[in-house]
């Protein structure tokens, strides 16, 4: 059985109400989408991993659970309606508490943009004109470094993710930065928000 994007959305959906939750899913889709492409990867399958890598967060949001939390829980369920294994590991070994090893192409790059999108969405934000457009990977740099700006974010893992896929930091930064400009409008970032 193959789940489509739309599948994963609206399950996305259903168990996520909080729209900066789902903005976050919908940022990181992007980024490990435009992977895929790059790669030349199944891109549905990509979509899908990175549209539910946290959709169970918000019923279980508490990792010290284990197995009864975020996510555990999730996985079990998509287990329950058929999702694909690579698709349910990429998940676990998101979160570096479940003990995953990241081993497919997959879970590295689903790793590797979970934090960094966060600190892109967050550099966006404190901008005046809430516009991603005009964000530039120099400032995104001086962000990284300012552990007192977005202190969610966890650093460690944004160079991490790099270094398990491999690739350079500021490229990633900015490949990462690349993909969410494209799709500025879905995820709220076009200066929309700007009062």
């Amino acid at each position: 059985m193959t789940h489509t994007r739309e599948d994963a959305l609206s399950l996305m959906e259903e168990w996520t109400a909080s729209q900066s939750l789902r903005k976050h899913m919908l940022a990181v889709e992007a980024a490990v989408v435009a992977y895929a492409e790059k790669y030349g990867e199944d891109v549905n399958a990509w979509a899908v991993a990175a549209l539910l890598h946290d959709f169970d967060y918000e019923r279980y949001p508490n990792p010290d659970r284990g197995r009864e939390g975020h996510p555990w829980v999730g996985v079990r369920e998509l287990e329950s309606r058929g999702y694909p294994g690579p698709v349910l590991d990429a998940i676990l070994g998101h979160a570096d508490y479940t003990g995953v090893a990241r081993e497919s192409l997959l879970a590295k790059v689903l790793f590797a943009c979970d934090e960094l999108t966060g600190l892109i969405t967050a550099a966006v934000l404190v901008r005046p004109d809430k516009d991603i457009a005009g964000l530039k990977l120099s400032s995104l740099k001086k962000k990284l470094k300012d552990k007192a700006f977005a202190r969610g974010v966890n650093r460690d893992d944004v160079r991490q993710g790099a270094e398990e896929l491999g690739v350079d930091l500021e490229e990633h930064m900015q490949f990462v930065l690349n993909a969410m400009q494209a799709r500025a409008r879905e995820l709220g970032l076009d200066g929309s928000l700007a009062s």
